[in-house]
């Protein structure tokens, strides 16, 4: 979510959704040094649902916390895509964030409502369009199109 808040606020800040959670791409090898440092600045480690999480103290919750994504894995093992590697990523004004072909990528997998509606305001503001299709697995290539034929849903 604050990746796709971070492109689609170059093109139009008006448009810009606000996320509760963050996800974090990180190489499992460093996994240890990931939970260092965020036990270190207060964050609570906690694996819930086979997902590492890390809790804003003790009365945080998952659904508000930083979620942990690993390069070049799938979050499912249903998924048609696993994760990019942060090879795919460049530097934006306050943090690393996923390339947009990359995000893309990850939304189209994920393909849930909050991913849909990410995916709508970035085809909205003219960031992506039928061309991302290109290079894209079928099932992916088809949920795209889908979204832009089904601007309101």
């Amino acid at each position: 979510g604050n990746a796709v808040a971070l492109w689609v606020s170059r093109v139009d800040p008006g448009a810009v959704r606000n996320t509760a959670d963050v996800d974090l791409l990180v190489r499992r090898s460093d996994l240890a040094k990931v939970i260092e440092a965020l036990s270190g600045a207060g964050f609570i480690h906690k694996n819930v649902a086979g997902l590492d999480v890390f809790l804003d103290g003790p009365n945080g919750r998952a659904r508000d916390g930083i979620h942990l994504i690993f390069e070049g894995e799938k979050v499912r093992p249903t998924e048609v895509l696993p994760n990019p590697n942060l090879s795919e990523s460049e530097a934006g004004p306050h943090f690393q964030v996923l390339g947009l072909r990359a995000l893309v990528g990850v939304k189209l997998t994920a393909f849930r409502d909050k991913d849909r509606a990410q995916l709508r305001d970035m085809i909205e503001v003219g960031l992506i369009g039928a061309s991302f299709k290109e290079g894209f697995p079928d099932i992916l290539a088809d949920r795209l199109q889908f979204l832009i034929d089904t601007p309101d849903g």
